[in-house]
């Protein structure tokens, strides 16, 4: 994952989560926060989470193909 730094298993967790909920990204990004590097305390662009969340997606198909 290119933002392995920001992004981990519980801020995917969450985001699955509120995307179950039908959030939009823009209000799912809102609602995370980054708790580690240097951008700790802030929250990831709706694209950062685009890309988590379709990275996701695409692991949990091929894991269901194979």
């Amino acid at each position: 994952m290119g933002d392995a730094g920001v992004t981990g298993d519980s801020m995917l967790s969450m985001a699955l989560h509120l995307r179950d909920q039908e959030m939009s990204l823009r209000d799912i990004a809102k609602r995370l926060v980054i708790t580690t590097g240097t951008k700790k305390g802030q929250h990831p662009s709706p694209a950062t989470v685009m890309r988590m969340l379709r990275e996701h997606d695409e692991q949990a198909a091929t894991a269901v193909s194979t």
